[in-house]
């Protein structure tokens, strides 16, 4: 055997079908695309089109609700913090807040800020200062003779609105 002798099985590569190229190569004058029709025209990409019956992705139920107004938290749970703290990815002395969790790679995401939720077990007296808390998570962190400060939310722009034109209807009554 040389390097010479080494071949494919014989099958293994198959040449591509020119088409187009006559009518004794079998796939001439139409090149296999039939008659006419949106398909024998070049530059054609129909995903999905049924040939005008309702295509099966709009006949299916929809389901669900993607609320665009939802708020997005990354929620952290106090057993993960203590964890964090124990090994000293976490400084208890210091204010624990978004950046700090960001930082110590615990809150992921939540561009509304950071919810503290109550799972686990907390024995470090630390402040918090988050954007939301469960009442079992602040209770626990006082009880550890911690801390939790509550930022303010940011009032809706629909309540903002009623509010001012509240203010208008006051004004001009006077």
């Amino acid at each position: 055997m040389k390097l010479t002798d080494i071949r494919d099985n014989p099958g293994a590569r198959k040449d591509r079908m020119r088409v187009g190229r006559g009518i004794g190569s079998g796939k001439g004058k139409t090149a296999g695309r039939g008659q006419k029709g949106q398909k024998a025209r070049s530059g054609v990409a129909i995903k999905g089109f049924e040939g005008g019956q309702m295509p099966l992705h709009m006949r299916l139920p929809k389901r669900g609700f993607n609320n665009p107004f939802a708020k997005d938290y990354a929620e952290v749970n106090l057993g993960m913090v203590q964890k964090f703290i124990d090994a000293k990815k976490l400084d208890a002395k210091k204010d624990i807040d978004h950046a700090a969790l960001k930082a110590a790679g615990l809150a992921r995401g939540g561009k509304d800020g950071v919810r503290l939720l109550g799972k686990g077990e907390l024995t470090a007296k630390a402040k918090f200062v988050v954007a939301g808390a469960s009442k079992g998570a602040i209770e626990a962190v006082e009880k550890a003779g911690g801390s939790v400060e509550v930022l303010a939310k940011a009032q809706p722009e629909h309540e903002k609105k009623a509010a001012r034109t509240e203010a208008n209807k006051a004004k001009k009554s006077n």
